[in-house]
């Protein structure tokens, strides 16, 4: 069976929802943790159906450059996840600053992994489905920017409540699905 960007991304996404389950299940744990990874398990899921019978249009790369790029996100975004998860834990137990800001900004070393498997990957296409890439980037960076907006403009109404923290928390990991979203609709533009 051939790894493709749909299947990785199902996988992904059944792996984060069964933990989010196990998380709900497990008395004294936090249901905030189990929250990020339902969102996050739906999100891939979006994307998985997006790209599902779309992986000749979106993944025109050579498939060794393919194949480093799925290994070096699963790989750093599921640790993103993992640190994520302890630093959140960690916080409400470390009271000495400089520790503090150490284990608040952990998260940020598996981001720049991903960032880098982003650009590596990028480099390796052709211009064709580099304007793709870049596209989709685009969009999702006006959709999040608008999607961020709203919620403040919403919020200074006082009609929504959404901490800042939790709403800055989340702008990354959501540029990268709406980008993966998109990137299967930018694609179907170019057959």
């Amino acid at each position: 069976m051939r790894l493709t960007a749909y299947r990785a991304l199902a996988a992904t996404a059944v792996v984060l929802g069964a933990a989010a389950l196990l998380l709900c299940l497990v008395p004294g744990m936090s249901r905030d943790l189990a929250i990020v990874l339902f969102i996050g398990a739906l999100l891939l899921a979006a994307m998985a159906v997006a790209h599902r019978g779309a992986d000749a249009d979106c993944d025109t790369a050579p498939p060794g450059v393919t194949r480093r790029y799925l290994r070096e996100l699963a790989a750093s975004m599921g640790a993103y996840v993992l640190v994520l998860s302890a630093s959140i834990w960690l916080l409400r137990r470390v009271d000495l600053p400089l520790l503090r800001v150490a284990v608040a900004i952990a998260p940020l070393l598996p981001i720049g992994f991903a960032v880098r498997g982003m650009v590596r990957y990028m480099r390796g296409l052709d211009e064709m489905q580099q304007r793709i890439e870049l596209e989709s980037v685009g969009v999702a960076a006006v959709f999040v920017s608008m999607l961020y907006m709203t919620g403040g403009l919403l919020q200074s109404a006082r009609l929504v409540h959404v901490p800042g923290d939790v709403a800055m928390i989340w702008v990354f990991p959501l540029v990268c699905a709406t980008y993966g979203i998109a990137k299967a609709f930018v694609a179907r533009r170019y057959r």
